[in-house]
């Protein structure tokens, strides 16, 4: 049995013991609510959304169609948010880039223009891929088979100039096979080069698969094996001069998303 303490000696060990636990109930409480406030803090960050902003985005011709698909299904899931995109040959889009054009993102149909720009572009992400085909004037009445057709002088061929990504991707499958063509003329970006094989002016034209879809019957399409065909990739990075950073940023990642990525692949891109 403890022995009873006088009542004064009592009362002072109550004290003590009272001190005592003070200061640890206070240093768990503290905890508990640092545990707490950075719960908060986390389930904050994970659910922060960037400001709703006006973008513009720049993007190569082949990305005309399917981009205003996938824009109007950003801008659903995005609410207040704007994407304008302004379409032309990378090379152009380079260009403008390179002037100062003012604009939010940029996404090219080949690495090498997007790596000409790292001094303009935060890290570019590849989020497609696209193939060359044959395009040939309705019912393809000169019977083209394959890419050494194309060298018969009574076919008019049109390509795009060698200094856009379709046109240089044109060239490097043509080398490769020993194939010299003549084009009757070079186009600035491959929706010229298939608007001249619609309308008439010529008889086949190098192009990418997407971009004979919307096509119709207006032209047949001649595939090229993989084997003599040339891989396109499509890099998208934000401008490190947009006035939107974190919205800009926040586009180009949701263009590798399982939303994204099915406009795309509906659309006849290749996976990244």
């Amino acid at each position: 049995m403890s022995p009873i303490l006088p009542l004064n000696r009592r009362t002072a060990a109550f004290a003590l013991t009272a001190a005592l636990l003070v200061p640890a109930l206070a240093a768990c409480g503290s905890s508990d609510d640092k545990k707490t406030d950075a719960g908060a803090s986390a389930s904050a960050s994970a659910s922060a959304e960037p400001k709703a902003a006006n973008l513009t985005v720049l993007a190569a011709s082949s990305l005309t169609d399917v981009f205003k698909t996938a824009g109007a299904a950003y801008e659903k899931s995005h609410p207040g948010t704007k994407v304008t995109f302004s379409f032309a040959g990378s090379q152009e889009l380079a260009a403008q880039v390179k002037q100062g054009a003012p604009a939010d993102a940029l996404v090219t149909a080949d690495t090498k223009t997007m790596d000409g720009l790292k001094a303009e572009t935060n890290d570019p992400a590849i989020i497609a891929k696209n193939r060359l085909v044959i395009a040939t004037g309705k019912g393809n009445p000169f019977k083209i088979a394959g890419l050494k057709d194309l060298a018969d002088t009574k076919i008019k061929v049109v390509l795009a100039a060698p200094e856009v990504p379709v046109g240089r991707y044109s060239k490097q499958i043509l080398d490769a096979q020993k194939i010299e063509v003549k084009p009757v003329s070079q186009e600035p970006n491959v929706r010229a080069v298939l608007s001249k094989v619609e309308l008439g002016e010529a008889d086949a034209g190098l192009v990418y698969k997407t971009d004979t879809l919307k096509s119709g019957d207006k032209v047949a399409v001649v595939d090229i094996p993989d084997a003599e065909n040339a891989v396109a990739s499509y890099p998208a990075a934000s401008l490190k001069g947009s006035k939107n950073p974190e919205a800009a940023a926040a586009f180009v990642a949701w263009l590798s998303t399982p939303e994204a990525q099915k406009i795309l692949q509906d659309a006849g891109f290749q996976k990244a």
